[in-house]
């Protein structure tokens, strides 16, 4: 029976940067000796396959080597596909990949679909990432429109409570939950405080752990092209300048890998020497 480890990167809402995380967490873990299998669910964007595209084209192309996961592609006319049909595809690409990885990572659409709530029935570990809004955090709770106190969680909340409840039943294991937060400005924003202790507040209502996730930083931005991250920068692979900037977003890669308690199996050793 497979042992691999299942991380779902999810959220209902669009333009949180699941994909960055996602193609970030893979890549520290690739570093780190690991087989990752990749599984990309929005099939009509597939951010995550183009940037492995990208990085295979790259890599072939200056004669570079960086590892690479096992991916597994699903078709974009499953859009538009009957459930059943959907789930099967992603039953069987799924089976395969835990088969053959000791990760499994799925990047989900920012919907509700049926594979993406199939997903996050399989997860070990779900993370979430917010932007640093209210905007945003409307996805995981409701708030008083004139007090801004909590008044219950919302859909998405909902949604990954049932599947705790769901593998809790039908396996007796349990679904870490991590929410980031992600791309933070560089400066305190005027609603932090208020919006740090909504999200507390939620924490310890619905069972999720708080963590940091990425800036909103250009080195991210510049490397996508490329099929790279960060975690990929050395001496015979570097198609951009480096800077000191690049130092600070490795230890942000660090610290959201420590908060996913990975740092011991991504390179955390690797990312500290580079």
């Amino acid at each position: 029976m497979s042992q691999a480890k299942v991380i779902v990167v999810g959220n209902e809402k669009g333009g949180a940067g699941k994909s960055t995380i996602a193609i970030h967490v893979a890549t520290a873990l690739l570093h780190g000796g690991a087989k990752v299998a990749t599984l990309d669910l929005d099939v009509r964007q597939q951010s995550m396959g183009h940037f492995f595209a990208h990085r295979r084209a790259w890599l072939d192309a200056n004669g570079a080597v960086a590892p690479m996961p096992i991916e597994f592609q699903l078709p974009a006319e499953l859009a538009k596909a009957a459930d059943a049909d959907a789930l099967a595809q992603f039953e069987e690409a799924f089976g395969r990949a835990a088969e053959q990885a000791d990760f499994v990572l799925i990047d989900t659409p920012g919907s509700d679909t049926a594979i993406g709530r199939a997903a996050h029935g399989l997860a070990d570990l779900i993370v979430t990432p917010m932007n640093d809004s209210f905007v945003d955090f409307d996805m995981l709770g409701v708030v008083d429109p004139v007090s801004l106190e909590l008044k219950r969680p919302s859909l998405y909340s909902e949604t990954v409570w049932n599947s705790r409840k769901a593998r809790a039943v039908a396996s007796g294991q349990s679904i870490d939950w991590v929410v980031l937060r992600n791309r933070l400005a560089p400066t305190e924003a005027r609603n932090r405080k208020r919006l740090d202790e909504r999200v507390q507040a939620l924490s310890r209502r619905v069972g999720f752990r708080v963590g940091p996730g990425l800036r909103d930083r250009v080195i991210y931005r510049e490397l996508f092209p490329f099929g790279l991250t960060i975690a990929d920068l050395s001496p015979t692979i570097r198609p951009v300048a480096m800077s000191l900037q690049h130092v600070a977003a490795r230890q942000e890669l660090r610290a959201l890998m420590g908060a996913l308690g990975l740092s011991g199996l991504a390179g955390e050793e690797l990312l500290a020497a580079q």
